[in-house]
């Protein structure tokens, strides 16, 4: 679930120590997933065509939309920084779309070493009124095939420590938590680090 002020969750090869050497190295933003408020949740929607597709020119301004909807500043991440992430030629970005109504994003980025390849998650995002849906679910594995493909045997990112919703959607999905960045976020929060350990057999050898 962050590049300014909000990338953000990991145990395996190195350690907690191989993690935070990539993340001093790399200096992602902080990844925030916006998963919470359930007061805003809709369910019980009737069933209509819910597609997954890769981002496409054009689709910068709804994207930003979303990004101003579900962050607030410092969190917020700028326009630019946005821009940098989905035009990279080292992420995927992921869109959720309905009715050509666009419902969420996510990105992932990965890093090249010498002798290995490890994805972050800056951002995932969905749209309040269409949480609860499986989504951010979807949009995660999404990001971990993309990874997969592009041969990172890792995945990691920060989320916000009091963001129990986006916690239990990285729990469900085999993440564990590697460590906590004290005073990560804006005004003193912290962060917990996840991590989960990817399949590259398919990705890449480079």
């Amino acid at each position: 679930m962050e590049l300014a002020k909000r990338w953000q969750g990991h145990e395996t090869k190195g350690g907690y120590s191989y993690l935070l050497s990539s993340w001093r190295r790399f200096q992602p933003p902080s990844p925030r997933v916006a998963l919470c408020d359930p007061s805003l949740f809709t369910v019980n929607r009737p069933l209509t065509t819910l597609q997954y597709r890769l981002y496409q020119d054009g689709d910068f301004p709804r994207i930003y939309a979303i990004e101003e909807l579900c962050f607030k500043p410092p969190l917020r991440f700028g326009r630019g920084m946005i821009r940098q992430l989905v035009d990279s030629s080292v992420t995927a970005t992921w869109i959720a779309e309905e009715d050509s109504t666009m419902l969420g994003f996510a990105i992932v980025e990965w890093t090249r070493e010498p002798d290995h390849i490890t994805a972050y998650i800056p951002t995932l995002e969905v749209r309040p009124e269409q949480r609860r849906r499986g989504i951010g679910a979807e949009l995660l594995g999404r990001l971990e095939a993309s990874a997969t493909d592009a041969g990172a045997a890792l995945i990691w990112l920060h989320v916000d420590a009091e963001n129990d919703p986006a916690i239990r959607l990285y729990h469900a999905a085999g993440y564990q938590r590697s460590g906590r960045h004290e005073h990560y976020y804006a005004r003193y929060r912290a962060a917990e680090i996840y991590m989960k350990a990817l399949d590259a057999a398919s990705g890449e050898s480079e």
